[in-house]
């Protein structure tokens, strides 16, 4: 199990430079839709390329397989649309940790809907993290601070995380993985693309600057991070990649510290730190097991 739970986690880590990247985007005029679109856009075209070449004799998919697969998705589309548009709203470090509290959701969801009954090791990976967001956050004080729609943009972005990871854990485990994370990723740009048609209809920029972009957050967002999902998270479940994906936060933080700047105070590391540990002490229990 431990090779799936280090595919996870290094997608995970893949996830977490995307938020500075967007950041840096906004500085030269682009928008959330834009770059989320054209980022799935590209992504979808390079795994499609990649798996018709892999695939001498396709197999077909039927038509439910299609539709739960482009709506997993679709889950993820809008995950990305979100979770870009929050840190226009608010600091990019303390929307990754909005984010992150898409792993006490998904355990929820996996416990309502698939009946998997979290253990005692998995609660007290998730009251770590919990404890830790707080302090990362800065306290509670600091938290009254920010903008309020930014944290709500943040929050339904975690929520439709859950999801994703809910579903991905579940839908299409017998399609192979390059194609399964295409036909995902392509459901995922048809999300965006449905509910930004107005905002799209102007056009997209063509500007180097803007491929330049989009090119890196296809690539650590669309490319890299799916497929990776796609051969760990069936493997080993949606409880625990919801946790282990929890290493998106410190990359993003360190990221958002070295690229834009944002301060990160002495608290915010020690929640870092008790998230991190919460993490390591999760993987060596499922190596032991």
């Amino acid at each position: 199990m431990s090779k799936y739970i280090l595919l996870v986690f290094a997608g995970a880590c893949s996830y977490g430079v995307l938020s500075s990247l967007v950041k840096l985007s906004y500085t030269e005029g682009f928008n959330a839709a834009q770059v989320s679109f054209v980022q799935a856009l590209l992504g979808a075209g390079v795994l499609w390329v990649v798996a018709l070449l892999q695939e001498k004799k396709p197999a077909p998919l039927s038509v439910k397989k299609w539709m739960l697969l482009l709506l997993t998705g679709a889950a993820i589309g809008l995950t990305t649309f979100l979770y870009y548009l929050s840190v226009k709203y608010i600091p990019a470090s303390i929307a990754i940790i909005i984010l992150m509290q898409f792993t006490w959701i998904t355990v929820l969801l996996d416990w309502y809907l698939l009946k998997n009954t979290p253990n005692a090791r998995l609660l007290i990976a998730i009251g770590c993290i919990l404890i830790g967001t707080i302090l990362a956050t800065g306290g509670l004080q600091a938290a009254n601070d920010l903008s309020f729609k930014g944290i709500g943009i943040a929050f339904a972005s975690a929520l439709f995380y859950a999801i994703y990871i809910v579903a991905n854990s579940k839908v299409g485990k017998e399609v192979p993985s390059i194609k399964r994370s295409a036909v995902i990723v392509s459901g995922g740009a048809a999300a965006i693309l449905i509910i930004n048609c107005q905002q799209l209809a102007g056009g997209i920029p063509l500007h180097v600057s803007f491929f330049k972009w989009t090119s890196l957050l296809a690539l650590f967002g669309t490319i890299i991070p799916p497929v990776l999902f796609a051969k760990g998270i069936p493997k080993i479940g949606a409880s625990v990649s919801s946790v282990l994906m929890v290493a998106e936060m410190p990359v993003a933080i360190i990221c958002a510290s070295l690229l834009l700047k944002e301060p990160i105070h002495r608290i915010q590391w020690v929640g870092i730190a008790i998230m991190l540990c919460a993490i390591v002490y999760l993987n060596i229990n499922s190596r032991n097991k």
